[in-house]
């Protein structure tokens, strides 16, 4: 790369110093912000006329791990994508940058004005609609909007239409799927979710990542041994499932149990949406649930599993003391979920309880390495909805071997539940109702990092869908669009964001486009 391009690209916070020199100096700063995949006519046109507006133009470019576009997204990594972006004569200076939290760097570099396609207006309105009320400032600080012509057709739209990112299948499904909905229905009816109120009974659990690199096998033991090289920790279980809730829905409550040995009560507490209220019960006899999983560092390849826990039942004494708060709380609530993992919180008394309130249930039952098949949804009566995924299904009905169809069908008649959805992985998701009418859904995902959570992220979108009594094919759909997205992510490292799932529907919805 030459010097004069290596020379325009700067960190963030060269990016803030340089900025506030150049406004003290009397100069004016626009800046532009995106993945820049794909530099295409309305991509240069709207940054020539970003340029036109200021005296210097600033670029960043989100980093890969931020980009929620949609499936096979970026294209390009972030390092190509970058030198593409100071490649062009138009732009002064750029640079990589997260986007956790959208526009955050804007607010950061404090430019004069912040180019933005106006094309994309009525898109970004449905998407980030805070962005154009009151809370504006929050997000580009007190920089005015520049409004460009460019843009003018997308590179999503380019992706979608010249590269096979999708089989036929899939395609096909999206034609009839697009022609049946709109774009902004779609957005309308998951903003809608957020004044549903949901009560979360479940097993909270702590998930640890420790990266290794392998040093090879031991001359003294039959062994690989492995040096340390990081380590991260995050929220999951129930604690993952009421962070995706709370993304979503305004009111959420969490009923989880911790243990005296080791709570990890504060760490719990601070990786909790600020929306979501925790009630928190102890068992002495134990720890919190702490799983701990060492990974190959760089052939991200998982080595073993370690399980710091105590699956015994609560005592009857903390059974009754659950019991006792869910029904003085349980009239303010519209829906419940149980995230049942098998380690020892939610007893058949406590189901019992739980089965016999009016509000609309929702179960997730899973099987997992710690309950080594004893979890099964089976041991729930009477219930709403039920999800699960194909293993935990055919376990349920000890069908091996046959198709998903018939093991759903099999469940529903020995379960009393209005709506059964199986994820199939790779292949999507079934739904089947009481009436026996089926829905299958295609997956959308493509890009596959960690399927730890994927479960609980479809669990948390396609319950609150069913409880706002969508239809079953808008069900899936969302429940299949948060899924994909939760493959993108570590572990639960973060929740998937309310208008990243949207990013991610506009996406899929140009398919139609073909």
């Amino acid at each position: 790369m030459e010097q004069k391009i290596k020379n325009k690209i700067l960190s963030l916070d060269e990016l803030i110093a340089k900025t506030d020199d150049l406004k003290q100096s009397g100069k004016v700063v626009i800046q532009s912000h995106g993945v820049f995949d794909i530099i295409h006519p309305g991509i240069i046109k709207h940054l020539n006329e970003a340029k036109v507006r200021g005296d210097v133009l600033i670029v960043t470019v989100i980093k890969d791990k931020d980009v929620r576009k949609g499936p096979e997204r970026p294209i390009f990594p972030e390092d190509l994508r970058l030198e593409n972006v100071s490649s062009l004569a138009q732009i002064d200076y750029c640079g990589l940058v997260d986007d956790e939290t959208p526009f955050e760097c804007v607010k950061r570099i404090k430019p004069d004005y912040f180019a933005k396609g106006r094309k994309y207006a009525e898109r970004d309105r449905a998407i980030h609609s805070k962005i154009f009320d009151k809370e504006r400032e929050l997000y580009f600080g007190k920089c005015k909007i520049h409004e460009t012509d460019g843009f003018s057709f997308s590179s999503t739209h380019i992706i979608n239409n010249f590269l096979d990112i999708y089989s036929e299948e899939t395609r096909d499904f999206l034609k009839i799927f697009s022609k049946k909905y709109s774009f902004q229905n779609v957005i309308k009816r998951l903003d809608d979710l957020k004044d549903l109120k949901v009560l979360l009974i479940g097993d909270g659990i702590i998930d640890e990542y420790y990266y290794c690199e392998s040093m090879g096998k031991s001359p003294k033991a039959q062994l690989i041994v492995n040096k340390y090289i990081t380590h991260e920790v995050f929220a999951g279980g129930a604690f993952a499932i009421a962070n995706h809730v709370a993304g979503l829905c305004d009111k959420v409550q969490l009923v989880t149990l911790l243990g005296r040995e080791d709570s990890r009560e504060k760490f719990v507490s601070d990786n909790l949406k600020s929306n979501v209220s925790a009630k928190f019960f102890y068992r002495d006899d134990g720890p919190s649930v702490i799983k701990r999983r060492y990974i190959n560092q760089y052939q991200e390849q998982k080595i073993f599993e370690i399980n710091y826990i105590n699956d015994d039942n609560i005592s009857e004494e903390t059974e009754s003391e659950v019991i006792d708060y869910l029904e003085s709380v349980i009239h303010e609530y519209d829906l419940i979920l149980v995230s049942d993992f098998g380690h020892g919180f939610i007893t058949n008394n406590l189901i019992h309880k739980i089965e016999e309130f009016p509000t609309k249930l929702a179960v997730n039952a899973q099987t997992n390495g710690a309950n080594a098949g004893y979890n099964l949804i089976t041991k729930y009566n009477k219930t709403n909805f039920i999800c699960l995924d194909a293993p935990e299904a055919r376990l349920a009905t000890q069908e091996k071997n046959s198709e998903v169809e018939h093991v759903a069908k099999k469940l529903l008649n020995g379960i009393d539940t209005d709506y059964l959805t199986i994820t199939v992985g790779s292949k999507g998701s079934l739904c089947i109702n009481r009436k026996g009418e089926i829905n299958l859904t295609p997956a959308f995902a493509t890009k596959v990092i960690d399927l730890i959570g994927a479960g609980d992220a479809f669990f948390s979108l396609s319950s609150l869908c069913f409880a706002m009594e969508m239809p079953m094919d808008l069900v899936s759909f969302f429940g299949n669009v948060i899924g994909a997205l939760s493959v993108q992510i570590v572990g639960n490292k973060k929740a998937v964001e309310g208008y990243e799932i949207k990013e991610f529907i506009h996406s899929v919805m140009k398919q139609e486009e073909r």
